[in-house]
């Protein structure tokens, strides 16, 4: 038998890093890029291991119909057997921040206060209800684009009403309470195969709700002038919180992901987001003692019969 790892995935700027680290690793793999394209439900998939990649902010990138699209492929692999890391429950926890909420907090780990809106007809009303400041954000979301704060219900019930309301592609509005950290950052964690790899922590001085990680996510500074690095390593998180997210991982059968928490004035821990289809940061991976590419490729490669792998010395 034999077989390679399949990337399944919508985003061709997210896979750089990982090309790499399957080159360096020697382990085979191929990209199936789900923007379009067919299945023949009755025809058995190719050997090997599949990794889904696919994510929330999706149809920013004008792939609004990829998470369609991988729910079947998903389940179609799934249905022949196929080893499907982050398979298509990982996904539902992709893309929608209710599911991942309802698992943490099911989980014991504490989340924001938090309410989803259907619809419009109500979220005036529920805002008002929920009382400022608060933010909304959308429940299919990603790259915290669609992230806002509210210091006033009657600005937001503006807002709403107005020709710049941006509703969710799902149509669920969350209003979230507004966490004040102790420290102008937040952490992520980044986990691979059930370890901990790192953590990152990423400054939050400017206000910004847009903290992708990956290269191609970066934007330069004035002048050409590269800003102050956003992400650097750290190395002081609680054991005890990193052991409650191992222990989630494993309940939701999540093989990769990062999860982003804040610690907050009033002396919380708050998780606030799951990543499945986490990236990494090259400043940070520069310093860092594991390589998180590196680490998802040996462990997909391990997965993969022998011979399929070109074993280094």
């Amino acid at each position: 038998m034999s077989g390679k790892v399949y990337v399944i995935h919508e985003n061709p700027q997210w896979i750089p890093p990982f090309a790499v680290a399957f080159e360096a690793e020697g382990v085979p793999f191929e990209e199936w890029l789900l923007t379009d394209g067919s299945i023949d439900l009755a025809v058995e998939p190719p050997e090997g291991v599949f990794w889904s990649r696919l994510s929330a902010s999706a149809h920013t990138r004008d792939h609004a119909h990829s998470k369609e699209f991988g729910r079947a492929v998903l389940r179609w692999l799934a249905s022949w057997g196929r080893t499907v890391i982050n398979g298509a429950d990982v996904l539902e926890l992709e893309v929608s921040k209710v599911a991942q909420h309802a698992a943490l907090r099911h989980a014991g780990i504490d989340v924001p206060r938090t309410v989803a809106v259907f619809g419009t007809d109500d979220l005036v009303a529920k805002a008002r209800e929920f009382g400022a400041p608060f933010i909304s954000k959308h429940n299919q979301g990603g790259k915290g684009l669609g992230v806002r704060r509210w210091d006033s219900v009657d600005e937001f019930s503006a807002w709403v009403a107005g020709a710049d309301f941006e509703p969710s592609p799902d149509g669920i509005t969350l209003l979230q309470e507004l966490l004040v950290a102790q420290a102008p950052f937040i952490t992520r964690a980044e986990f691979v195969a059930g370890e901990f790899v790192y953590a990152v922590r990423v400054d939050t001085s400017a206000g910004s709700f847009e903290l992708c990680p990956a290269e191609a996510c970066a934007i330069p500074g004035a002048d050409g002038v590269e800003p102050e690095p956003l992400f650097r390593r750290r190395d002081d998180v609680d054991p005890a919180l990193i052991d409650r997210y191992l222990a989630f991982l494993a309940a939701e059968g999540v093989g990769i992901a990062g999860i982003e928490f804040i610690e907050t004035r009033d002396g919380r821990t708050v998780t606030y987001d799951v990543n499945t289809n986490t990236n990494y940061n090259p400043d940070v991976e520069a310093t860092a003692p594991r390589s998180g590419p590196r680490e998802i490729v040996r462990w997909l490669g391990s997965l993969l019969p022998k011979e399929a792998v070109g074993l280094r010395g």
